[in-house]
């Protein structure tokens, strides 16, 4: 969340900033409230100071009175406050982060820049693919080759979940296993998480567990709820504590399950495993102090590029809009991979005509600054000689996707298809499978 104090004193720009990033939040009644608290304090404070002051010389009974008829008020002024509190907070959750002054302003979510293009997009007319045949999509591909199971999964579970199978499961391992390889060569600590978390610190991370568009799987009589993403779990780790400069950065691999609702996900892109209620992730996190940020972002970044640069799977980076923002998010960049066969290519690319396919999220990576670390509590103490040597302060949050399994698993089956029906395994994958070198 952002500080109270912030929006005072800078109403236009937090009511433009809502503006560009689509949040329909009433800043005006946040204002409004966050007055009425304060005064409620106020007047708590001194009815509170007055009944002190009055209960230090032996009371008679008028003075008695006086009192319970204090304490009455104050005590009615209390649940005045907690409601209005409540309202309040519910208004500052919802206010987005501030935006990177590089982020295009679009409130077409769609609208995301293109920085980089890597990779080429594989021609299926190849001798070496075989020549000339029309490739299916990731559906197509586990039926012929037993490696998914989708009917059985709804029977047992409903739709939109799934078993991995045969080689396909154990492409998966080796997938992890070599994206932690990378990751922890960068100096990441991995650490296996929790696949809950209580829910009241997935509001205050800047997630939405509520409400009927919420992506988060609540518990029933419970205050736990199924995370959607190890953010959530790594970015709880430290709230309420305040960590040592010397600790920072502080930087995490995790790896989870994690659980969507899909909400309202109906498209075309939701066939076979795109959008799932399960999955597994590798998800980089990192605390830091503020100046680290931006260079941070880029490394994860640039970890996220050696991951799938390694893969030989074409991807694109793209650099989030303003409408396209998560609340917490100060800017976001998205690698996304080359589909050959999910989906006919977006309207507009005149570089794809005539081409099946699209260009699909595969993963993200955010810079959050103090945002997380507000709403959970988190600060570091500085050090040095000048006047502001000890002083708390909250730290930054950045996360990054190392591998969301599924969504690379059609990226591979797809970009590695040949005319005979197999997948060649990518090569930086085989020593994590005995050196096998093909799905047959």
């Amino acid at each position: 969340m952002l500080d109270l104090k912030f929006i005072r004193e800078n109403q236009d720009l937090i009511k433009k900033n809502c503006a560009d990033r689509m949040a329909a939040v009433d800043v005006d009644e946040l204002l409004k409230l966050d007055t009425e608290r304060r005064e409620l304090i106020n007047q708590i404070d001194q009815l509170r100071a007055e009944r002190n002051q009055s209960s230090k010389t032996k009371p008679d009974e008028e003075q008695i009175a006086k009192l319970k008829q204090l304490g009455q008020k104050v005590e009615g002024l209390e649940q005045t406050l907690v409601m209005t509190e409540k309202n309040l907070q519910t208004l500052l959750l919802a206010v987005p982060n501030l935006t990177h002054p590089d982020v295009k302003v679009s409130a077409d979510e769609d609208d995301n820049p293109v920085l980089e293009t890597i990779g080429e997009i594989p021609n299926f007319k190849l001798a070496s693919r075989g020549g000339g045949f029309e490739p299916k999509d990731h559906v197509q591909l586990a039926a012929d080759l037993d490696l998914i199971e989708f009917e059985r999964a709804t029977k047992v579970t409903g739709a939109k979940f799934y078993y991995l199978k045969n080689d396909l499961a154990r492409l998966e391992l080796a997938l992890v296993n070599y994206v932690l390889d990378i990751i922890r060569a960068h100096g990441y600590t991995f650490m296996t998480t929790p696949d809950l978390a209580k829910t009241d610190l997935i509001e205050r991370l800047g997630f939405s567990p509520r409400g009927a568009s919420t992506q988060v799987y609540n518990i029933e009589d419970s205050d736990l709820s199924l995370i959607g993403t190890a953010e959530i779990t790594l970015g709880g780790l430290y709230a309420d504590e305040v960590l040592s400069l010397d600790d920072l950065p502080i930087k995490l691999v995790g790896l989870s399950h994690c659980f969507r609702t899909e909400a309202g996900s109906y498209s075309k892109f939701a066939k076979g495993i795109f959008r799932v209620h399960q999955f597994t992730k590798a998800e980089m996190f990192v605390y830091c102090q503020p100046e680290d940020a931006e260079s941070l972002h880029q490394e994860i970044l640039e970890i996220e590029k050696e991951i799938f640069s390694g893969l030989a799977i074409p991807f694109r980076i793209v650099d989030h809009c303003t409408a396209d923002l998560g609340n917490p998010s100060y800017r976001t960049f998205d690698l996304e991979a080359w589909l050959p066969a999910s989906a006919k290519a977006t309207a507009g690319e005149t570089s794809l005509d005539n081409k099946k396919g699209a260009w699909r999220e595969i993963t993200s990576t955010s810079n959050c600054t103090d945002y997380q670390a507000r709403g959970l509590n988190i600060k570091y103490q500085t050090a040095g000689d000048d006047k502001q040597a000890g002083e708390r302060r909250y730290v930054y949050t950045l996360n990054g996707t190392g591998v969301a399994t599924t969504r690379a698993l059609i990226a591979i089956l797809e970009n590695y298809q040949q005319a005979d029906g197999s997948i060649v395994i990518p090569e930086v994958l085989r020593s994590y499978l005995n050196k096998q070198k093909n799905i047959k």
